[in-house]
């Protein structure tokens, strides 16, 4: 039907915000993108939009068009999968957002992966440095690191994940005293620098009092917004760390990194897969979230005793 054609249009067109960036998603040309949106208002008589080849925003009728719109969709594909979930071969598009790191590391090697099981699903992954919106940006999934702040998600942990403090052997040979978190205060700690998070703060909890906290401001002559950097200034020995189980294992099980202050613990930082609550979770989204949880724990061990 053509008004589920011109839905689905309407939808890629909010989603890339502009007549350019539809025309580059459909592949067709920015005169073909701009006349049908035209001729979609004249058939439904009202603007649904104000734009100009760069930018576009939606009017009070297009944010309504586009929000009973993607209702509508969302129940049409609800009935179909539900009507072919007897099939064995899952299919339909599957849309994830991950961080970079984590994202490269794991999430992309298990979507290839569960896409070669499933060749019927059409993935796409986009890594980003904050999560975005699942809802907004048309995500299936997100993968977040920490408790989600939206209960609106449903949110499956996948891995266990602590902050570890850790340092070169070399740099822990020549240190300064460190016995508690507020010694921090004396040493070149290498700072992350992302989103708006809080980022020279440093958080810990006395592994014998879970209720024990110390928050440490921490400094240093070094800083990065990837963490793959930070990682990278430790092992060369410019300073302490403050990094993710999952990013730094490797390296303490081979001895390149050692572990510090084992009485204190950095926050917990697990990983959990969320996606939006609905009445009919796709069968292939159920998959995938069933497939991360089986298989992410057996590329991250376990977090020893020392973290």
């Amino acid at each position: 039907m053509a008004q589920l054609d011109d839905l689905v249009f309407f939808q890629q067109l909010a989603r890339a915000g502009s007549l350019t960036g539809t025309a580059r998603d459909l592949g067709l040309s920015l005169s073909a993108v701009s006349k049908r949106l035209k001729q979609l208002e004249a058939r439904l008589g009202v603007e649904l939009a104000s734009r100009t080849t760069r930018r576009l925003s939606l009017t009070a009728e297009g944010e309504r068009y586009l929000e009973r719109g993607a209702a509508i969709l969302e129940e049409l594909a609800e009935l179909e999968e539900a009507l072919g979930e007897q099939q064995a071969a899952l299919s339909g598009p599957l849309r994830v957002n991950a961080t970079f790191g984590f994202g490269r590391c794991h999430v992309a090697p298990l979507l290839s992966a569960f896409c070669a099981r499933h060749p019927g699903v059409e993935a796409t992954l986009e890594l980003s440095n904050y999560p975005l919106s699942l809802g907004e940006q048309g995500f299936d999934v997100g993968i977040r690191v920490g408790e989600p702040p939206d209960s609106r998600l449903v949110a499956r942990r996948i891995l266990a994940n602590r902050r570890v403090l850790c340092a070169s052997p070399g740099y822990v040979a020549r240190m300064a005293p460190l016995r508690s978190p507020a010694d921090l205060a004396a040493h070149p700690c290498l700072v992350l620098r992302e989103n708006d998070s809080d980022f020279g703060v440093w958080r810990f909890r006395r592994r014998d009092d879970d209720t024990a906290e110390q928050a440490v401001k921490v400094v240093g002559p070094l800083a990065s917004n990837d963490g793959e950097v930070i990682v990278r200034l430790a092992l060369d020995g410019h300073g302490i760390a403050l990094r993710s189980w999952w990013d730094v294992h490797r390296h303490l099980a081979d001895g390149r990194l050692v572990a510090l202050l084992p009485e204190w613990q950095g926050v917990r930082a697990d990983f959990h897969a969320v996606y939006q609550q609905r009445r009919h979770v796709p069968a292939r989204l159920r998959a995938f979230v069933a497939f991360l949880e089986e298989q992410v724990p057996g590329r991250v061990p376990a977090m020893t005793s020392g973290t």
